[in-house]
């Protein structure tokens, strides 16, 4: 089962190919780097039907004055400008923060704490699926939350939360082979640290 679960995904890939030439270009891509106005007004009827769409096409030109007046920087331009540090800094730390949360070391070791479980050796491959669909559907759900609440408050939240959960799976990890609801209980764990992940970084 698990080769045709992989092979799906190649699926959606095809499906994908096999459709992309008959979507429109993107209309800001046309206006602003390739310059040509009527083949954006072609895209936006496609795309918003026929009708008044001059408000649409006013943004993206107002778009694209913006753009030409930015100066592009290159890598050491972005890293020696001052007026970019405290946006370098912070973009920095969550992207470190997100590669050391430990959501790799969950995914790795979870299979061992299932197993410690006492979970059956064929319900375990399926116990893990549901833990990666953990993860899908709280992303689903973070994409909602986000407009609420905002980015900071659910980053905040997020790594607060899975600082809170690491803890006590390494306590119940400890103290599993005194007490046989400890497996369970860093099962649990397990589940609340991927959702509490896709809701947050």
């Amino acid at each position: 089962l698990w080769p045709w679960l992989l092979a799906s995904s190649g699926l959606s890939a095809l499906v994908q190919l096999v459709t992309l030439p008959f979507f429109p270009d993107s209309p800001s891509y046309l206006l602003i780097q390739k310059g040509n106005e009527e083949a954006c007004r072609k895209a936006v009827r496609k795309l918003w039907g026929e009708g008044d769409h001059q408000a649409e096409i006013d943004d993206i030109m107002k778009e694209k004055v913006a753009m030409t007046s930015t100066k592009t920087l290159r890598v050491l331009e972005v890293i020696k400008e001052r007026s970019l540090r405290w946006q370098l800094y912070i973009l920095m730390t969550v992207m470190t923060t997100l590669q050391l949360c430990g959501i790799n070391a969950i995914y790795f070791y979870s299979f061992e704490v299932f197993h410690t479980a006492k979970f059956e050796e064929y319900l375990i491959p399926y116990v893990s699926l549901g833990v990666g669909l953990c993860e899908c559907l709280s992303s689903i759900l973070c994409s909602t939350l986000i407009d609420r609440f905002g980015r900071k408050v659910l980053l905040w939240g997020g790594y607060t939360l899975m600082c809170s959960v690491l803890a006590l799976l390494t306590m119940t990890l400890s103290l599993q082979h005194q007490f046989f609801w400890m497996h369970y209980f860093s099962v649990i764990l397990i589940f609340l640290f991927v959702i509490f992940y896709g809701i947050g970084p």
